[in-house]
């Protein structure tokens, strides 16, 4: 049996260089015009038997706003940042240098009181894991964080490949096989 996941990552909510942890603003003016210039490539994924996102406010509204009518699963949600909630990278940063340098350096540290890099991963990665078996199509809306997660879960790429992964907003990636089993899929755009 294989399955089609298919993620797409959530439209902005803010300047990229003001992404705050664990954000859940709702999408701005920016983010739904993106959003509706995206729709004639995303909204086909609608299609898909079974659609997920985020709980966060940004990816239901992403996820709305294509049609999708997802349902929220409270594993996507983006990695619990602890203190560092609502603050930017450079303003944890500018205050807790130390902690910020081992939280990059270490994927089971958690300075923030929050979840470790290593658990966020393992958590994706259980989530994918218990996805229906049945051969078919899915979709999930989620936070750019999550779309990391998964792929460095579904590649068994050490934890450090998180860090070299960009994942823009409304990008998508496809994920095929099934349980412990999974392939990126490229798709080609030709017809």
């Amino acid at each position: 049996m294989t399955v089609r996941l298919t993620l797409v990552a959530a439209a902005r909510c803010s300047a990229l260089l003001a992404e705050r942890f664990d954000d859940d603003r709702p999408l701005d003016g920016a983010g739904r015009h993106e959003v509706a210039l995206a729709a004639p490539a995303l909204v086909p994924l609608g299609a898909a038997e079974l659609r997920y996102c985020s709980p966060t406010a940004r990816s239901r509204a992403t996820g709305e706003a294509l049609g999708y009518a997802p349902m929220a699963q409270p594993a996507l949600r983006d990695c619990d940042m602890g203190r560092w909630r609502g603050y930017t990278l450079a303003e944890v940063a500018a205050r807790e240098p130390e902690a910020v340098d081992a939280w990059l350096a270490d994927p089971r540290a958690a300075p923030h009181g929050g979840e470790p890099l290593l658990g966020f991963i393992a958590r994706i990665g259980g989530w994918l894991d218990t996805r229906p078996t049945e051969d078919g199509a899915m979709v999930a809306v989620a936070e750019p964080a999550v779309v990391r997660a998964a792929l460095v879960y579904a590649l068994k790429a050490p934890p450090s490949a998180y860090w070299n992964v960009d994942v823009r907003p409304l990008s998508t990636v496809t994920l095929t096989g099934g349980a412990h089993r999974w392939h990126l899929s490229l798709m080609s755009l030709a017809g």
